[in-house]
């Protein structure tokens, strides 16, 4: 083909062409006016056959890429004759143990948990298409929670777009958070610390302790340009999820998105709930005797944690050292009874989760909702079912290099008052008041 043919041919084309040609070319007069659009600029473009080639390949691929999308692939038109939502689930909603196992909730849960945000997840219909329904949303993103599925295997298995997946996922996490995290996770009050307090006290034989507080690496892929800002300590990228835990197993405080390589006290440090408790604004009650020993004097509400966390005066942590007098042992011994709660807190929600066993390929931005949607989703299914949480605490070792304790929360220097209030601790569970019959063989 001569350059004359090739000037007449694109000279029919010019209008869409020129304008994207003229950015590529840094044409800056041109594009100030009018003049722009017209022939000037055609005539200044095809005077140089160089840049009638790359004009003349710049349409070709323009017009190769449009040919091949499609609106919807045709295999995901036979969703309703071929998809899971359709055929699988139905069934299962007949079958009460094996929905259990397939969503990691009943129907009945599933249902009220519709109820709640169902409405930020319903579409309008269009002329175009029918949209996806909120329910089968709800079901892929519950199915990608419970296996960790990637979002291919979903798609192919719901018959939808790779990218339909995602979107659902991410529109539902953000739906559970903005309608039950205020009912699920409220902030506390006075009188919600000092009924987590009376139900430590009842259950665990702890008083004055308001929750049991540990953190986690929740394992992800590492995201583009980040460096090393997500590894961590496991030669793994991660972000930790910090939890306060009550006596049973719900989160009541949690803080998300830290990166992986922080440590030294950063993560508890930067928390609102160090600040809070630091700064004392978080509603925390007076300081109060302990049961039937008024001769120790007031001791404060305290949280418990385990050796990774610095030692406060509200925050209490074991006794360090391996050959300890009875007396540590023992509140060692008693710490630890308290402070197995946020552990087993954890084994339930990775065991009923399991995409907190796999490398999660989200980016952290997208991972934080998704992290605080599980823990919303762990209180909501306990609220209606607390001995629930019995059916997954046989299986709740998470494999090794997936849910990894965090290795150090806070420094070691602590204040004289800490070691005062550990001290009047272990004098209470080594007298005749504070004891219990399992610490006589520590």
């Amino acid at each position: 083909m001569g350059f004359s043919n090739v000037q007449q041919r694109l000279s029919e084309k010019l209008y869409c062409g020129t304008k994207c040609f003229g950015k590529l070319h840094g044409v800056k007069e041109a594009s100030r006016n009018r003049y722009y659009y017209h022939y000037g600029l055609s005539d200044y473009i095809l005077q140089d056959p160089t840049k009638t080639a790359a004009l003349l390949l710049l349409l070709r691929r323009r017009r190769r890429r449009r040919r091949g999308r499609l609106w919807v692939h045709p295999l995901n038109l036979q969703r309703e004759e071929q998809g899971d939502y359709y055929h699988l689930v139905q069934e299962l909603q007949l079958d009460r143990e094996r929905h259990m196992r397939y969503f990691r909730m009943t129907t009945d849960q599933m249902e009220q948990l519709l109820l709640h945000i169902g409405p930020d997840l319903t579409r309008h219909t269009t002329a175009y298409r029918k949209p996806i329904e909120a329910k089968q949303r709800l079901a892929v993103t519950l199915r990608f929670l419970a296996t960790g599925d990637s979002f291919s295997s979903l798609a192919f298995s719901y018959r939808m777009g790779e990218s339909t997946v995602a979107l659902c996922v991410e529109e539902t996490c953000k739906a559970v958070v903005r309608r039950l995290l205020s009912s699920q996770m409220p902030e506390p009050k006075t009188q919600d610390w000092l009924e987590m307090a009376d139900r430590f006290e009842s259950r665990w034989s702890f008083p004055n302790c308001i929750g049991a507080i540990d953190g986690k690496h929740v394992c992800i892929q590492a995201p583009p340009n980040s460096g090393s800002l997500y590894f961590n300590y496991k030669k793994t990228f991660s972000v930790v999820l910090l939890a306060l835990v009550d006596a049973n197993y719900r989160f009541r405080v949690v803080h998300v998105g830290e990166y992986g390589r922080t440590s030294d006290g950063g993560v508890y440090r930067n928390s609102a709930l160090a600040r809070g408790m630091e700064l004392q604004t978080l509603g925390v009650p007076e300081d109060r005797t302990l049961p039937n020993l008024e001769e120790l004097g007031p001791v404060p509400f305290v949280m418990v944690g385990d050796a990774a966390f610095p030692l406060k005066k509200y925050l209490m942590r074991p006794y360090p050292g391996t050959y300890l007098e009875k007396e540590k042992r023992v509140f060692n011994y008693r710490l630890s009874l308290a402070r197995n709660v946020v552990e087993n807190a954890f084994g339930i929600l990775s065991s009923r989760w399991r995409v907190l066993h796999r490398r999660i390929q989200l980016h952290p931005r997208k991972l934080n909702d998704v992290i605080l949607t599980l823990c919303i989703l762990h209180n909501f299914l306990l609220q209606d079912h607390p001995n629930d949480d019995t059916r997954w605490m046989h299986d709740s070792r998470a494999p090794q290099g997936t849910f990894q304790s965090v290795q150090a929360m806070g420094g070691n220097r602590c204040t004289q008052v800490s070691y005062e209030v550990r001290d009047k601790f272990r004098q209470y569970f080594c007298s005749e008041t504070g004891k219990i019959s399992s610490q006589e063989d520590v």
